[in-house]
Protein backbone atom coordinates (compact mmCIF):
# COMPACT_ATOMS: atom_id res chain seq x y z
CA UNK A 1 0.00 0.00 0.00
CA UNK A 2 1.35 3.39 -1.00
CA UNK A 3 1.06 6.00 1.68
CA UNK A 4 0.16 9.41 0.22
CA UNK A 5 2.89 11.95 0.62
CA UNK A 6 2.27 14.59 3.22
CA UNK A 7 2.36 18.19 2.01
CA UNK A 8 5.51 20.08 2.86
CA UNK A 9 5.07 22.30 5.90
CA UNK A 10 4.50 25.96 5.11
CA UNK A 11 7.49 28.22 5.53
CA UNK A 12 7.45 30.14 8.77
CA UNK A 13 8.24 33.88 8.77
CA UNK A 14 11.22 33.29 11.05
CA UNK A 15 12.74 30.99 8.42
CA UNK A 16 13.28 34.03 6.20
CA UNK A 17 16.76 35.54 6.77
CA UNK A 18 15.54 39.14 6.85
CA UNK A 19 12.89 38.20 9.40
CA UNK A 20 15.45 36.38 11.51
CA UNK A 21 17.70 39.44 11.42
CA UNK A 22 14.80 41.68 12.41
CA UNK A 23 14.06 39.47 15.40
CA UNK A 24 17.72 39.44 16.38
CA UNK A 25 17.92 43.21 15.94
CA UNK A 26 14.92 43.54 18.25
CA UNK A 27 17.03 41.85 20.87
CA UNK A 28 19.82 44.43 20.51
CA UNK A 29 22.14 42.73 18.01
CA UNK A 30 23.75 45.66 16.13
CA UNK A 31 25.12 43.40 13.39
CA UNK A 32 21.62 42.08 12.81
CA UNK A 33 20.38 45.64 12.39
CA UNK A 34 22.91 46.19 9.61
CA UNK A 35 21.98 42.91 7.90
CA UNK A 36 18.28 43.72 8.19
CA UNK A 37 18.70 47.14 6.56
CA UNK A 38 20.98 45.85 3.80
CA UNK A 39 18.68 42.94 2.98
CA UNK A 40 15.58 45.06 2.50
CA UNK A 41 16.92 48.46 1.42
CA UNK A 42 16.49 47.78 -2.30
CA UNK A 43 12.91 46.54 -1.82
CA UNK A 44 12.02 49.66 0.16
CA UNK A 45 13.56 51.97 -2.46
CA UNK A 46 11.60 50.29 -5.24
CA UNK A 47 8.34 50.26 -3.34
CA UNK A 48 8.64 53.88 -2.24
CA UNK A 49 9.48 54.86 -5.83
CA UNK A 50 6.32 53.09 -6.94
CA UNK A 51 4.16 54.92 -4.41
CA UNK A 52 5.84 58.31 -4.39
CA UNK A 53 5.13 61.04 -6.91
CA UNK A 54 8.41 62.87 -6.29
CA UNK A 55 11.60 61.06 -7.38
CA UNK A 56 13.71 63.46 -5.31
CA UNK A 57 11.92 62.33 -2.16
CA UNK A 58 12.54 58.59 -2.58
CA UNK A 59 15.77 58.41 -0.55
CA UNK A 60 14.33 60.52 2.26
CA UNK A 61 11.19 58.41 2.42
CA UNK A 62 13.24 55.21 2.45
CA UNK A 63 15.31 56.58 5.32
CA UNK A 64 12.13 57.60 7.16
CA UNK A 65 10.79 54.08 6.65
CA UNK A 66 13.83 52.48 8.27
CA UNK A 67 13.86 55.00 11.11
CA UNK A 68 10.24 54.16 11.85
CA UNK A 69 10.92 50.44 11.58
CA UNK A 70 13.95 50.49 13.85
CA UNK A 71 11.96 52.50 16.37
CA UNK A 72 9.21 49.88 16.25
CA UNK A 73 11.32 46.72 16.26
CA UNK A 74 10.41 46.05 19.88
CA UNK A 75 6.83 45.44 18.67
CA UNK A 76 7.79 43.15 15.77
CA UNK A 77 7.01 39.54 16.68
CA UNK A 78 7.67 37.82 13.35
CA UNK A 79 4.03 36.87 12.72
CA UNK A 80 4.50 38.10 9.14
CA UNK A 81 7.72 38.40 7.17
CA UNK A 82 9.94 41.36 7.92
CA UNK A 83 9.57 42.53 4.33
CA UNK A 84 5.77 42.64 4.50
CA UNK A 85 5.98 44.45 7.83
CA UNK A 86 8.56 46.93 6.51
CA UNK A 87 6.73 47.69 3.27
CA UNK A 88 3.56 48.39 5.24
CA UNK A 89 5.57 50.95 7.19
CA UNK A 90 6.88 52.38 3.90
CA UNK A 91 3.32 52.75 2.68
CA UNK A 92 2.36 54.70 5.80
CA UNK A 93 5.46 56.90 5.46
CA UNK A 94 4.54 57.79 1.89
CA UNK A 95 0.90 58.40 2.84
CA UNK A 96 1.99 60.72 5.65
CA UNK A 97 4.27 62.56 3.23
CA UNK A 98 1.41 62.99 0.75
CA UNK A 99 -0.81 64.42 3.45
CA UNK A 100 1.94 66.79 4.54
CA UNK A 101 2.58 68.10 1.05
CA UNK A 102 -1.04 68.08 -0.15
CA UNK A 103 -1.39 71.85 0.21
CA UNK A 104 1.83 72.59 -1.65
CA UNK A 105 2.07 72.73 -5.46
CA UNK A 106 4.02 69.94 -7.11
CA UNK A 107 7.12 70.94 -9.02
CA UNK A 108 6.91 68.00 -11.39
CA UNK A 109 4.27 65.61 -12.64
CA UNK A 110 5.99 62.23 -12.51
CA UNK A 111 4.19 58.92 -12.58
CA UNK A 112 4.17 57.13 -9.22
CA UNK A 113 5.90 54.06 -10.59
CA UNK A 114 8.43 55.66 -12.95
CA UNK A 115 11.56 55.04 -10.87
CA UNK A 116 10.48 51.48 -10.22
CA UNK A 117 10.20 50.82 -13.93
CA UNK A 118 13.53 52.47 -14.67
CA UNK A 119 15.30 50.41 -12.01
CA UNK A 120 13.57 47.08 -12.61
CA UNK A 121 12.61 46.19 -16.16
CA UNK A 122 10.25 43.19 -16.38
CA UNK A 123 11.25 39.85 -17.80
CA UNK A 124 9.33 37.47 -20.01
CA UNK A 125 7.12 39.94 -21.85
CA UNK A 126 7.65 40.31 -25.59
CA UNK A 127 8.47 43.59 -27.25
CA UNK A 128 10.28 45.62 -24.60
CA UNK A 129 13.64 45.07 -26.28
CA UNK A 130 12.19 46.68 -29.41
CA UNK A 131 12.03 50.12 -27.81
CA UNK A 132 8.42 50.16 -26.61
CA UNK A 133 8.09 52.42 -23.55
CA UNK A 134 6.85 50.47 -20.57
CA UNK A 135 5.95 53.66 -18.76
CA UNK A 136 3.41 54.54 -21.42
CA UNK A 137 1.99 51.03 -21.40
CA UNK A 138 1.58 50.88 -17.63
CA UNK A 139 -0.14 54.25 -17.72
CA UNK A 140 -2.99 52.62 -19.64
CA UNK A 141 -3.69 49.98 -17.00
CA UNK A 142 -6.36 50.45 -14.34
CA UNK A 143 -4.74 51.47 -11.07
CA UNK A 144 -5.44 48.22 -9.19
CA UNK A 145 -4.02 46.07 -11.98
CA UNK A 146 -0.97 48.30 -12.34
CA UNK A 147 -0.41 48.13 -8.57
CA UNK A 148 -0.56 44.32 -8.56
CA UNK A 149 1.69 44.06 -11.63
CA UNK A 150 4.33 46.41 -10.24
CA UNK A 151 4.41 44.67 -6.86
CA UNK A 152 4.77 41.15 -8.22
CA UNK A 153 6.53 41.58 -11.57
CA UNK A 154 8.77 44.58 -10.89
CA UNK A 155 9.30 44.49 -7.14
CA UNK A 156 9.31 40.70 -7.16
CA UNK A 157 7.04 40.30 -4.15
CA UNK A 158 5.40 36.90 -3.63
CA UNK A 159 1.68 36.96 -4.29
CA UNK A 160 0.99 36.40 -0.60
CA UNK A 161 2.89 39.57 0.33
CA UNK A 162 1.31 41.58 -2.49
CA UNK A 163 -2.11 40.47 -1.24
CA UNK A 164 -1.25 41.49 2.32
CA UNK A 165 -0.11 44.92 1.18
CA UNK A 166 -3.20 45.38 -0.97
CA UNK A 167 -5.52 44.05 1.73
CA UNK A 168 -7.16 41.66 -0.72
CA UNK A 169 -7.27 37.89 -1.36
CA UNK A 170 -4.33 36.30 -3.15
CA UNK A 171 -6.67 35.16 -5.92
CA UNK A 172 -7.56 38.78 -6.60
CA UNK A 173 -3.88 39.65 -7.00
CA UNK A 174 -3.35 36.74 -9.40
CA UNK A 175 -6.36 37.82 -11.44
CA UNK A 176 -5.21 41.43 -11.63
CA UNK A 177 -1.69 40.43 -12.69
CA UNK A 178 -3.02 38.06 -15.34
CA UNK A 179 -5.31 40.75 -16.74
CA UNK A 180 -2.48 43.28 -16.67
CA UNK A 181 -0.24 40.90 -18.62
CA UNK A 182 -2.97 40.27 -21.18
CA UNK A 183 -3.53 43.99 -21.64
CA UNK A 184 0.19 44.75 -21.89
CA UNK A 185 0.74 41.98 -24.42
CA UNK A 186 -2.13 43.31 -26.55
CA UNK A 187 -0.79 46.86 -26.35
CA UNK A 188 2.66 45.66 -27.38
CA UNK A 189 1.22 43.77 -30.33
CA UNK A 190 -0.76 46.83 -31.41
CA UNK A 191 2.32 49.04 -31.17
CA UNK A 192 4.42 46.60 -33.17
CA UNK A 193 1.69 46.32 -35.81
CA UNK A 194 1.46 50.10 -36.07
CA UNK A 195 5.23 50.35 -36.41
CA UNK A 196 5.23 47.77 -39.20
CA UNK A 197 2.48 49.66 -41.00
CA UNK A 198 4.50 52.88 -40.87
CA UNK A 199 7.76 51.17 -41.85
CA UNK A 200 6.70 48.15 -43.95
CA UNK A 201 10.14 47.56 -45.46
CA UNK A 202 12.10 47.28 -42.22
CA UNK A 203 12.03 43.46 -42.15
Amino acid sequence: MITPARPAPAARPEDDPATAWALAARGGDSDAVDHFVRALHRDVIRYVAHLCGDPQAVDDLAQDTFLRALGSLHRFEGRSSARTWLLAIARRAVADSHRYTAVRPRTADVSDWQLTVERAQPRGLPGFDDGIALLDLLDRLPEERREAFVRTQLLGLPYTEAAALGDCPIGTVRSRVARARTTLTALIADAEEASTAVHPNLD
